[in-house]
């Protein structure tokens, strides 16, 4: 493709010759001459005979020559540049729709003989097809494959109506934006130098006391491969809730030999800590948790084989490192992962970077990614979740309170999250102001926090040593391990993303105990909760959920809602994708 340095076409958006091709005609004017056919716009051949004005119209009359007839064309505004136009004894090519026996504001056009694009663009039509005619070319489409770059260039300069073929057309549309789209990710990868690191994960994985999944195995072999390399690895591994990607990232750490691990929260950072203890201590690893409470001196931190903390890291002076992983990759600003980045290189290489997220994405989105990063999927789980999502309305109340009550009784725990913590008008839910003192009134053990709250780990830790009910917003999504949590209600369900809803069910059953998911709401019938009601795959959810609101922009780093594509539909046209993938690979 060739770039594009124009002030107009820049403006609208448009920096080389594939974006040009993609403004696709509105309709196509055609300009041959016919035989007279009524109630369509046709070309003629003509010579203005008279012309009469009054208050309302102006009249002129022509002499078509292609079809030896005398016939008023009729004009409703008539500018001076129609006067310039229309005058005794022009010839000229004029088009227009004739009715009762009168053509209605006929237009001049330039030829005869030709079918012409007429395109909705901010420029004008005249300026447009001028820079259309300047910049496009079949050549000027490549990389495109020849096929559709003749498509896209025979759509703006059609032979006959057999290049205006919706099908073929709408085809190369999608191909050719998915197409530039990759181009310009690939475009933002770059290649950083980076320290070589020779190791051997088996060691590791034979010291668990358990077997590993074949995902985990094969994400942790990439990582060996990766980090073998003098570039900087960057690589994104995406894992459905309880996928193991916690024993990826220590396994990570045990071959990189001097690491450190980023995680949103405290408790997180916590959980890690304890983690890496249990299953790298034995090595003698020595490893540093890094958070607003914890101690540490700068010889801890210049000494420890793996740090594990909080955006505290971003605060400390750190030593030289082989690799960073970021938990939870979502939760930190780019700039801050580049901030970690910065402070943990020595200026002539830079760690190797990882990114872990239990946010699991449609395959579409992973393969776009990846022209971007490298990507890593953990689809298996460990065990066979055991969860029961059901859809509930305020006549289940009755029931879901007898559930709740024979669950506390087995010693088993209870969250409910609410979408609000203070009360709002026409919201159609209780917050949990208005909610708590029920709970509180009926049940013993139960706790209250929320995003809001300074001490919700001090909360939520306390909760999982004591508690027998959570009330909450969620803040739980993402967080502390609770391994006697069985049930989980959602107050207003369908309030949420299918994202979120996945995430929070996701916390209960975290240890192969049987788990129930409620969702309540007042909306009984709604499409997205049924569809969600039947899957725990967290990869289908995000299918899902990519099929009911579309996916977003990836190469500002944003995945949020919204509209990215005008013709490439990221739930129907994975075939595409996958061709443009395999022809930008060749080209």
């Amino acid at each position: 493709m060739t770039k594009i340095n124009d002030e107009k076409l820049n403006k609208i958006g448009i920096t080389n010759t594939i974006e040009l091709a993609l403004i696709k005609p509105k309709e196509w004017e055609d300009n041959n001459i016919y035989p007279f056919i009524t109630g369509k716009p046709q070309a003629f051949e003509a010579e203005v005979l008279d012309i009469q004005k009054s208050t309302k119209i102006t009249r002129v009359k022509f002499y078509l020559k292609n079809i030896q007839t005398i016939m008023w064309g009729v004009f409703f505004t008539f500018k001076k540049w129609h006067e310039a136009t229309f005058y005794k004894g022009k010839n000229l090519y004029i088009r227009g729709e004739v009715r009762n026996n009168q053509i209605i504001q006929p237009k001049p056009i330039s030829k005869i003989g030709e079918i012409t694009p007429v395109y909705k663009t901010p420029i004008n039509q005249r300026s447009f097809k001028a820079l259309v005619r300047k910049y496009l070319s079949i050549e000027s489409l490549n990389p495109l494959p020849q096929k559709i770059a003749s498509i896209l260039y025979y759509m703006h300069f059609p032979r006959s109506f057999e290049d205006i073929d919706e099908k073929k057309i709408n085809y190369a549309l999608k191909f050719a934006e998915i197409f530039n789209y990759l181009y310009k990710l690939q475009s933002k990868k770059r290649v950083y130098p980076a320290t070589p690191i020779k190791a051997e994960p088996d060691k590791f994985i034979n010291s668990l006391p358990f077997k590993l999944t074949n995902d985990q195995i094969k994400v942790i072999n990439e990582i060996k491969e990766d980090i073998k390399k003098p570039i900087q690895a960057r690589r994104v591994i995406i894992g459905d809730v309880g996928s193991g990607k916690t024993l990826v990232m220590l396994a990570t750490a045990f071959m990189a030999k001097k690491s450190a691990i980023m995680a949103p929260t405290s408790i997180l950072a916590n959980q890690l800590f304890e983690e890496a203890n249990k299953f790298l201590g034995k090595f003698g690893f020595k490893i540093t948790l890094v958070t607003q409470k914890s101690k540490y001196t700068q010889e801890d931190l210049e000494n420890s084989d793996l740090l594990i903390g909080t955006h505290a890291l971003l605060y400390q002076n750190l030593p030289k490192l082989n690799v960073i992983m970021v938990d939870e990759q979502h939760r930190f600003g780019t700039k801050q992962r580049a901030m970690l980045e910065k402070l943990t290189t020595d200026g002539k290489t830079l760690p190797h970077y990882f990114q872990f997220s239990a946010t699991p994405i449609p395959r579409t989105q992973a393969l776009i990614m990846s022209s971007f990063v490298n990507v890593s999927l953990i689809k298996e789980l460990p065990f066979k979740k055991d969860i029961e999502t059901k859809i509930i309305t305020k006549e289940n109340f009755k029931e879901l309170l007898a559930h709740i009550k024979k669950e506390i009784q087995n010693n088993n725990q209870v969250v409910i999250v609410y979408p609000l913590v203070e009360e709002s008008e026409n919201f159609g839910y209780q917050s949990i102001e208005e909610g708590k003192d029920f709970w509180l009134k009926y049940f013993e053990g139960v706790y209250i926090t929320h995003g809001k709250d300074k001490n919700k780990e001090e909360v939520l830790v306390e909760f999982r040593e004591k508690g027998n009910i959570l009330i909450t917003t969620t803040v739980i999504e993402v967080g502390i391990s609770l391994p006697r949590l069985t049930t989980i209600v959602i107050v207003g369900a369908e309030r949420l993303g299918l994202a979120t809803l996945h995430q929070l069910r996701g916390r209960v059953g975290r240890y192969g105990q049987k788990g129930y998911c409620f969702l309540y709401t007042n909306d009984k019938n709604n499409k997205r909760l049924q569809e969600f009601a039947k899957t725990l795959d967290g990869f289908k959810i995000a299918e899902l959920d990519l099929k009911f609101r579309k996916a977003g922009d990836i190469i500002d780093g944003k995945l949020q809602s919204g509209e990215t594509f005008q013709y490439f539909d990221e739930t129907k046209d994975l075939e595409i994708l996958e061709e443009a993938k395999k022809h930008l690979a060749l080209s």
